[in-house]
């Protein structure tokens, strides 16, 4: 049987890994066992992370219309069930943007809810 030696596939392989290890500290940036662990974890924690954002992002716009609604005398949690209750379908990253930019038509909101 002939031997088989994959250079070219072999090189293609090699120089993705690289690029993706581009700007790693240490040995990740340079040495083949240590890359490819690197890659590895980078990508799980880009899966991870893709995730976590949702929930961060979603806990900081509670905290800017609780901040907003406190300001005009009433609580988070009154303020969305009065939404609810009176069928104003505002997501929370539309009132955050309101009571972080727009006060007077965030206080408007905060009126019809009560």
């Amino acid at each position: 049987m002939s031997r088989v030696k994959r250079g070219t596939q072999h090189t293609k392989k090699r120089r993705k890994m690289w690029s993706k290890v581009k700007g790693y500290l240490w040995g990740r940036k340079s040495k083949v066992k240590l890359a490819k662990i690197a890659i590895l974890k980078a990508g799980k924690y880009a899966y991870r992370d893709r995730r976590k954002k949702k929930i961060e992002k979603r806990r900081l716009w509670q905290v800017k219309i609780n901040a907003g609604a406190r300001q005009l005398g009433t609580k988070y949690s009154v303020l969305i069930d009065g939404l609810k209750k009176s069928n104003i379908e505002l997501d929370r990253k539309s009132l955050a943007n309101l009571a972080q930019h727009h006060p007077d038509v965030f206080a408007k909101v905060v009126e019809k809810t009560q």
